[in-house]
């Protein structure tokens, strides 16, 4: 062999080492960064809509069925002193994705933006975008999606969003998710067969024809027979096809972290889910009075099975979204968390009484949903996390929507802003024993006549009827009164002077005008 030959084999025998030493040391960070960014664990926050506090089996309740989530339940933490944001929809929302409570929140109302037009006009809302959804979150506001995008996480919302129009700035897309499939207005959410939903920025039409809401059942027709209600239930079902993106979502996000807000417009009227679950719960409470619509939103032949029924599908829609975790290995890495945006609601036709749908508080008018008392603004959470949350346990750490922000912070191995009113329950949620804990917590909230409330250890006080320059401060003892039935504010007049000042303290004026109340100064 010539000495040129014998060159060339040792270049041909060093080559492939070369390569392989080459190919290691170019793909060793990105392996290690794929391994970083595997290890984080993905996160579902599923946010029903005016569920109750007892409205599901594993919180009390006896006549609707929740099999699903129940067992949901039974696999992780149940948090029997959690709160939402808000006694309504939007301010709620606001509080759960920026970390604020409303004494700082930018949306502390639902606030339909009127200043645009007949925003009310529902045909008109939905051929002009223009009319369309509330008055939006502005970009100084950080939110929960802006913190995990930044940690790595691909970040969606299904549902209703709430918090920005259409055309608008506040869109979910540019505050802070990367996909959107849903209702950006919750005023189109008052049917739960619309004529579009928005996938990003761009509108989806449905098969459906336009029933506005509050349309009654024709003139003439029997109200007792089930044909009477076919106008209001059509083709595509919203919750229904939301489910179809929220499972897709999940499929198409398994090379790395995600973070999904499945914010579902369910249980919320109209009284609206297809036939099959209504007979269930026909044969199980028996034939009953119609609704004919006189409260608002749509009529309904069988208005206490429809409403049961609505919360067994969404029951049946978190099974499917378990499963479809578990089939594609993504279950064990995955924390879920399931909450409701407020209490009960009072319009006719969905009788929250009837379900008992706070106990043990009160669900009526002036005690669920728009206010401040317990049954207003205490609702289930359920967190689930396998081989991290102990199956089966209870919490009654005084919890709110302000806390989630810093907690999945934490989770996601990064930093909350350096404003927020919440305080991270991760410890909680993995048994430390070391959870920090609220000396107080906060509310305003400047409608339904101007409210405040403060909940402090077994003490909770409430001022109403602000705006019609009430400042006199209702006291309860939570733990001897859960129904908040007997002030004793004049009894504990040092627990009254330490909530008053709590009150001055945690409120400062709002940005917008309609937010705010001249009776606290502003």
């Amino acid at each position: 062999m010539t000495l040129n030959q014998k060159l060339n084999l040792s270049i041909l025998l060093f080559l492939p080492v070369m390569t392989g030493l080459l190919l290691f040391t170019s793909c060793k960070p990105a392996e290690d960064k794929a391994e970083a960014v595997a290890k984080k664990p993905n996160i579902i926050y599923i946010l029903a809509d005016d569920l109750g506090y007892a409205e599901l089996g594993s919180f009390g309740q006896s006549l609707i069925e929740t099999p699903n989530l129940d067992a949901l339940a039974q696999s992780g933490m149940r948090f029997t002193n959690h709160y939402a944001g808000a006694p309504v929809c939007a301010p709620s929302r606001c509080v759960l994705l920026t970390g604020k409570h409303t004494g700082n929140a930018y949306v502390r109302s639902n606030d339909e933006w009127t200043s645009r037009g007949d925003v009310w006009n529902y045909e008109m809302a939905v051929n002009n975008p223009e009319l369309e959804g509330q008055r939006p979150l502005p970009a100084s506001e950080v939110t929960i999606g802006n913190i995990l995008q930044k940690a790595g996480y691909k970040t969606g919302i299904v549902g209703k969003w709430g918090l920005g129009a259409p055309l608008s700035d506040g869109i979910p897309n540019k505050r802070g998710f990367d996909f959107f499939y849903g209702y950006n207005c919750q005023r189109q959410a008052h049917n739960l067969y619309p004529k579009h939903l928005w996938k990003n920025g761009e509108k989806v039409w449905l098969d459906n024809e336009l029933v506005a809401p509050n349309t009654k059942i024709d003139k003439g027709a029997d109200p007792k027979e089930l044909s009477s209600y076919d106008k209001f239930f059509q083709n595509d079902y919203a919750p229904a096809m939301m489910q179809k993106e929220a499972l897709s979502f999940i499929e198409s996000s398994q090379d790395q972290p995600f973070f999904l807000y499945y914010a579902t417009p369910l249980t919320h009227a109209p009284l609206q889910v297809p036939q099959k679950y209504i007979d269930k719960y026909v044969k199980k409470f028996g034939d009953e009075e119609p609704y004919l619509g006189q409260g608002g939103y749509f009529p309904n032949r069988y208005p206490k099975a429809a409403y049961a029924a609505m919360v067994s599908y969404l029951d049946d829609q978190v099974g499917e979204l378990i499963a479809k975790l578990k089939e594609t290995g993504q279950y064990e890495n995955t924390l879920i968390i399931f909450s409701s945006d407020n209490g009960p609601t009072y319009n006719d036709g969905t009788n929250s009484p009837y379900f008992d749908s706070a106990k043990p508080f009160k669900s009526e008018y002036g005690w669920g949903k728009g206010f401040v008392h317990e049954g207003g603004i205490r609702v289930p959470m359920i967190a689930v996390w396998e081989n991290k949350i102990k199956a089966g346990t209870s919490s009654d750490l005084i919890s709110a929507f302000w806390d989630v922000m810093p907690t999945l912070a934490e989770v996601a191995g990064t930093s909350t802003p350096e404003h927020t009113d919440g305080i991270s329950f991760l410890p909680e949620l993995l048994g430390k024993g070391d959870q920090q804990k609220h000396d107080f917590l906060y509310w305003e909230f400047p409608a339904y006549d101007g409210q405040q409330a403060v909940r402090m250890g077994k003490w909770k006080g409430i001022r109403k009827d602000i705006l019609k320059d009430n400042m006199e401060i209702e006291l309860y003892d939570l733990n001897a009164d859960p129904q908040e039935q007997h002030d004793i504010a004049d009894k504990n007049p040092e627990v009254v002077a330490k909530i008053k000042a709590i009150m001055q303290e945690e409120h400062h004026v709002a940005k917008t005008e309609k937010f705010q109340m001249p009776q606290l100064g502003d």
